[in-house]
C-alpha cells in the first residue's frame, strides 16, 4: 500500500482554488510557515485535518477512508 502525501494533497487543493498561503494561514489562524511544514507532512493531526478540511470545503479524509479494509 502506498503512502499518502496529505500535505500535497491539501497544497494541490489550495492551489487548485488559487487561494494562497497567507489566506490559508489566516484562516487557520498560524503563521504562513506553519502552512509551509504542513504541505511537507504525510500525516496529520486528525483536528488540524477537519479544520482544513472545512476552510477548503474538500473532505481530506478520503483517501485514508478509501484505504480502509473491509
Amino acid at each position: 500500500m502506498s503512502q499518502i502525501f496529505i500535505g500535497k494533497i491539501i497544497e494541490e487543493e489550495l492551489r487548485n482554488q488559487e487561494r494562497s498561503v497567507v489566506w490559508l494561514s489566516r484562516k487557520l489562524n498560524c503563521n504562513r510557515t506553519n502552512v509551509y511544514k504542513i504541505f511537507n507532512r504525510t500525516s496529520i493531526d486528525t483536528e488540524l485535518l477537519l479544520k482544513i478540511s472545512n476552510v477548503l470545503k474538500r473532505n481530506f479524509f478520503e483517501p485514508y477512508i478509501s484505504r480502509l479494509e473491509p
